[in-house]
């Protein structure tokens, strides 16, 4: 059994059922689907005129399909990431071509197929791809393409761009609005995307730059921080995005970077923000100083509680090897200097810089089990799981396989405490995560992974299971151990397909690519095309995608 056909049902038998968005919470219930999408109990007379497949989920749990709201799957950084760890190709295991599957490479950046395959097993249906340039959208298309069984997105790189920041030197806001809503249009994208805003540009005129403060001037172009973040998080707000900008802080990694964040964070002055990876943006300490080394995320997530504008996602670390990708070049060199591994760093011209460099956790570092204590501080401080999404920054903190035991976790303060006597003893007067108590839910872990992520991506049809959503539906055997009962799903749905049974993947079906598609004033292209052709090193007319590359993608509504 795979499905039901379009004049049929699929019927979900006997579940209980965790749908936080239509407030079900353990409900032993059915779930009908048709035609791919969540559907009311047919009437007897609609089930005598079609026919009904049943799978019988008796004592199983079921959820929505899994939701990634941030992550490096795609784009110019991961494609250059795989090519550079050939050793960790060599090491790891390969995903085997079968007379279903492609071959693929795993490790900490897997290969395309390898990168859907995996997600499936877990669960998870939608992820988005964190950090692409506008330049390099087609080819992120291409990989797409090659990323089966995910419906799938991208943010567009923003934050350094010239005309972006032009726009705002010469205080022409419809003008900054209109290129927001164009660059989104002609990528393809969901999201701006905001990396070090201005700092990592400053970094490329001079060595020692970088933004350290909100309201220091960027070099050359007469904008601060501040200016970028209030000025795009306005643009994306009158252009009615469903998920508005999405922002890297300044200074990520630093110590006594709390302050720039906080800064962020207050400068939204009520406008609508999210605030990705926030563990890697709340440190408190001096810089280049271990000694002062310390969380800060109490006092972030205070600021959080109080402003229900400010969403955020954790970029949780866990301790392992794994690859850092990011747009934020300088970041990339500064962890090349301490790791002392390789490092790779790209400059788009106009749009933006990234840095890749291999790197370790491990347990026994006092900075590297403090990253990973703030991030769990992060999930039991932040009063409302609706405004924070599970992430891992995937590959940056670690693989999103990690994603069952953070939930264990969360789930169990015992399995924390017996995490942090493995960690050094320094920890505990730096960090608050011995004294949080707090356990979630299994309600709540289906709030953070699945619900919440949607909710934040404006995605109306995902992470619940009403009439109306995708029938994107994973199902679990229940265990006392949450990492093997969410490491292993007995059945996980796309679109009512069955795609995976018994742990195995039975199926593959293509994915979607989500995006927006704004409108704008066409007065734009009157300063935008010529400045385009004095700076680009390619004409104007083929930066665009065009119907051949978004055929297939579906649309998400402004407004």
């Amino acid at each position: 059994m795979n499905s039901a056909n379009d004049d049929g049902w699929l019927r979900i038998a006997g579940g209980k059922v965790y749908d936080p968005a239509n407030g079900v919470s353990g409900v032993v219930k059915d779930l009908w689907i048709r035609g791919g999408k969540i559907v009311h109990e047919p009437s007897e007379r609609e089930l005598a005129a079609g026919s009904v497949r049943t799978l019988d989920a008796k004592g199983l749990v079921i959820m929505p399909g899994g939701v990634d709201m941030h992550c490096h799957i795609a784009g110019p950084k991961v494609n250059t990431a795989r090519k550079m760890r050939p050793e960790e190709k060599r090491d790891e295991s390969y995903l085997k071509k079968t007379d279903l599957l492609r071959s693929g490479t795993i490790g900490s950046v897997p290969s395309t197929f390898a990168t859907s395959y995996l997600y499936l097993g877990l669960g998870y249906t939608t992820a988005f791809d964190a950090a692409v340039p506008a330049l390099g959208a087609r080819h992120a298309y291409e990989e797409f393409e090659d990323t089966p069984c995910l419906d799938k997105g991208f943010f567009v790189l923003m934050g350094n761009h010239h005309f972006v920041m032009d726009s705002i030197r010469r205080g022409e806001p419809d003008r900054l609005r209109d290129f927001v809503a164009w660059l989104l249009k002609s990528a393809g994208g969901y999201a701006p995307k905001l990396v070090n805003p201005g700092g990592v540009e400053n970094w490329k005129r001079r060595p020692d730059g970088n933004a350290c403060e909100i309201d220091q001037q960027i070099d050359g172009f007469g904008v601060t921080p501040r200016q970028i973040v209030t000025g795009v998080a306005q643009a994306a707000a009158e252009i009615g995005l469903p998920h508005p900008v999405h922002i890297h802080c300044n200074q990520l990694g630093l110590p006594g970077n709390w302050r720039i964040t906080r800064d962020t964070m207050l400068a939204l002055e009520g406008r609508r923000g999210h605030l990705t990876h926030i563990q890697f943006h709340s440190y408190g300490g001096g810089a280049g100083d271990e000694e002062t080394f310390r969380s800060r995320a109490s006092d972030l997530a205070a600021i959080v509680n109080a402003n229900e504008n400010i969403t955020v996602d954790v970029g949780q670390v866990m301790f392992g090897k794994s690859t850092s990708m990011t747009g934020d070049g300088p970041l990339g060199h500064y962890l090349h200097q301490v790791y002392g591994t390789k490092w790779f760093s790209g400059d788009l011209e106009c749009e933006a810089g990234c840095g890749i460099a291999p790197i370790e956790y491990r347990n026994k570092s006092l900075v590297h089990a403090l990253q990973w204590a703030i991030g769990l501080e992060w999930y039991l401080l932040v009063d409302d799981a609706w405004r924070i999404g599970m992430s891992t920054d995937h590959p940056n903190g670690a693989s999103f396989l990690a994603y069952p035991e953070i939930c264990h976790l969360l789930m169990s303060r015992d399995r924390r405490r017996e995490a942090i006597e493995r960690c050094p003893p320094g920890l505990l007067e730096r960090s608050v995560l011995a004294d949080l108590d707090r356990e979630y839910t299994l309600e709540e872990i289906c709030i953070v992974t699945r619900a919440a992520p949607a909710r934040m991506l404006g995605l109306k049809s995902k992470g619940h299971l009403g009439p109306g959503a995708d029938a994107d539906v994973t199902i679990y055997t229940p265990s006392a151990d949450p990492t093997e009962m969410l490491s292993a799903p007995r059945y996980v749905l796309k679109a009512g397909e069955i795609l995976v049974e018994d742990s195995d993947i039975r199926r593959i079906v293509p994915g979607s690519v989500l995006r927006v598609a704004p409108s704008y004033d066409d007065a734009l292209l009157a300063s935008l095309v010529p400045w385009f052709e004095q700076n680009y090193t390619l004409r104007f007319g083929n930066y665009p995608l065009g119907e051949e590359t978004l055929h297939g993608s579906r649309v998400v509504a402004c407004g």
